[in-house]
């Protein structure tokens, strides 16, 4: 029988070592190998994210993953101590300053993008 109970999300990625390196020691979340031999992000909220390796990956080209912050300059600010660099973009729709950073000026969250070593994009996004 169907139950949405204990659903849960995921996406793909590229090299289970660099994942693991990056969600666990650069980013500081609990990475776990899950009974199916996958890789789990444990989020403090309790919910958590299947990474799977898949041979003929592709980076998403949207946000996969968002962490709210009280403090978007001090968020990106840690993620470049951290040795990861906001992405810039120069487009009229999302036009970000020079530090990566998308003032939602009323119209939305301020929303800093980076990505993670397959290519998959994350944000950091003001609440």
């Amino acid at each position: 029988m169907f139950t949405p109970d204990a659903a849960f999300s995921g996406f793909s990625i590229d090299d289970t070592d660099a994942a693991r390196t990056f969600y666990g020691d650069v980013l500081g979340l609990t990475v776990v190998d899950n009974p199916m031999g996958f890789l789990e992000l444990e989020l403090s909220s309790g919910a958590r994210v299947l990474l799977y390796t898949k041979p003929n990956h592709e980076p998403a080209t949207y946000t996969v993953l968002n962490f709210p912050v009280a403090d978007i300059d001090a968020a990106v600010d840690d993620l470049r101590a951290r040795g990861v660099e906001t992405k810039i973009y120069a487009d009229e729709e999302f036009a970000t300053d020079e530090r990566g950073i998308l003032r939602g000026g009323g119209h939305g969250p301020d929303i800093a993008w980076f990505t993670d070593p397959a290519g998959n994009v994350l944000a950091v996004l003001q609440t």
